[in-house]
């Protein structure tokens, strides 16, 4: 085990018990024989296991410290989700360390690469594939957001707006639109909000355009210039987020174009910052208060030893004032 943490887990394979079984036998629980309460323990001295703060703190929970990893505190989607898993963790006495990646594989690795130290589990959108994470972080308990596996010692949620868009495209058709446009991320792969775009969009036998933009309200501003550059036409925008469509939305009223008579928005979100615009944003709603309490309970049940199922939040379409 030199260089890298010892886990409950590897005391678990060492002693030849499963993960709960060691839980119970380091926490002193009963369920288990004196016999294997022993061997376990010796084991965990052998290997030189030194209990996380979560296992020293069962007592006393407030030691327990979960580290939230996030791609961009700028964005109000993640600062959303940060107060709803803080306020989460506050229920159960825990402390939420907050890390910014600023959505750059580098910097998400050099965070992995400190956080092992610092927390008791750690929940986060990680780009990083699971084998990467886990060589990172020395078997600390993972909550992925935005994946859909899970595995022994990591939990997953998935967010799944793909019902929500296609009744974002439904209500836009059925309201006489046919010259829709998305703007997607600028990624070199397409986004998933991408592909549930074209395939609502085959549904009704139409083709829309696509540009991509930076998740920004200056990059839904950009991309509206850019739709509208070469005259064709144009009447409504869906938003791969609800900053880049708060950013059309804008820009669209200062070239004079009403919303939504003239051009509907639709952003991707459901951020409480679309209420204060002018039309309120159309949106598919992500429920990040969920999200946040999902993440957290997740963490808690990796850290209690069980293996939680994979959650999916749905988007669902919540109409204002600009679609």
């Amino acid at each position: 085990m030199t260089g890298k943490r010892v886990t409950i887990r590897d005391v678990a394979r060492s002693a030849g018990v499963s993960y709960q079984t060691v839980s119970r036998a380091l926490n002193d629980k009963g369920e288990i024989d004196s016999g294997t309460k022993q061997r376990v323990l010796e084991t965990a001295r052998e290997l030189g296991f030194r209990p996380s703060r979560f296992a020293r703190g069962l007592v006393r929970q407030d030691t327990t410290s979960i580290g939230l990893v996030i791609p961009d505190l700028l964005n109000p989607f993640f600062t959303e989700l940060a107060s709803a898993a803080l306020a989460a963790a506050r229920l159960r006495g825990w402390h939420v360390l907050v890390y910014d990646t600023a959505d750059d594989p580098d910097q998400e690795l050099g965070t992995l690469r400190v956080i092992g130290s610092q927390v008791d589990a750690i929940v986060g959108y990680l780009a990083a594939p699971a084998a990467v994470v886990d060589q990172h972080t020395a078997g600390l308990p993972v909550v992925y957001v935005e994946r859909d596996h899970s595995g022994p010692s990591f939990g997953a949620i998935r967010i799944d707006g793909e019902v929500g868009l296609r009744a974002a495209v439904a209500h836009l058709v059925e309201g006489g639109r046919r010259h829709i446009a998305m703007v997607d991320h600028d990624r070199p792969e397409p986004s998933a909000r991408r592909k549930w775009f074209d395939a609502a969009m085959a549904e009704h036998g139409l083709t829309g355009r696509v540009v991509g933009a930076h998740q920004s309200f200056d990059g839904g501003r950009e991309a509206l210039d850019a739709l509208l550059a070469d005259g064709t036409a144009l009447d409504a925008v869906i938003g791969y987020n609800d900053v880049i469509a708060i950013g059309a939305l804008r820009r669209a009223r200062a070239l004079g174009r009403s919303v939504p008579d003239d051009l509907a928005v639709v952003g991707h979100d459901g951020l409480a910052l679309g209420e204060l615009v002018e039309p309120p944003l159309t949106t598919v709603r992500i429920d990040t208060r969920r999200l946040g309490g999902t993440a957290i309970d997740q963490a808690a049940r990796l850290l209690a030893g069980e293996q939680p199922e994979v959650v999916t939040i749905p988007g669902e379409l919540l109409l204002r004032g600009s679609a």
